[in-house]
């Protein structure tokens, strides 16, 4: 039996309880501009999406209130909603309850890895090019505010860490 925290087992279930499958189903191909391994809803960014009348609303949950890629992601959701015959688009910024690194599924984890970003952990944090363990912190920031910048004392890369929250 896998344990999955309460943040994202509550994501979870709203996406079960849409009423309408193919809207979650065309948002699922669309990716974080930062990280484009990922989706925004593998990311965590998405956190419902349904129908107002012939508007569809979505709404979206930034890793960090200053995000600077928020509005890539509205534009990028607009876009392949009214590709898909969904010109009426709302997209609704929450910040509450605010994003989380338990939001990432283990897929997830395994994406930003192979990606070459160490995913979160509560545990030595291993170089996502050679799987040393042999790591250190550079800097506090890495390519963007929710990454630190690392370097792997085997190989000699320098890699962003997903910081935890």
């Amino acid at each position: 039996m896998v344990l999955v925290p309460a943040a994202r087992a509550e994501r979870l279930a709203t996406r079960r309880r849409a009423s309408d499958d193919s809207l979650w189903a065309l948002l699922d191909a669309v990716k974080d501009p930062e990280i484009p391994a990922l989706s925004l809803w593998e990311l965590g960014v998405l956190q419902d999406v349904y129908h107002e009348g012939s508007c569809v609303t979505v709404v979206i949950t930034p890793t960090y209130s200053g995000c600077p890629a928020l509005h890539a992601m509205e534009q990028a959701v607009r876009e392949h909603l009214t590709v898909a015959g969904h010109p009426n688009v709302r997209v609704v910024t929450r910040l509450a309850p605010p994003w989380t690194t338990d939001w990432l599924s283990t897929s997830a984890r395994r994406l930003l890895y192979e990606y070459g970003i160490a995913p979160p952990t509560a545990d030595v944090i291993g170089c996502p090019q050679c799987g040393s363990t042999h790591t250190a912190r550079i800097s506090e920031f890495g390519s963007t505010a929710c990454k630190a910048l690392y370097r792997c004392g085997d190989c000699g890369e320098p890699f962003d860490y997903f910081k935890p929250l």
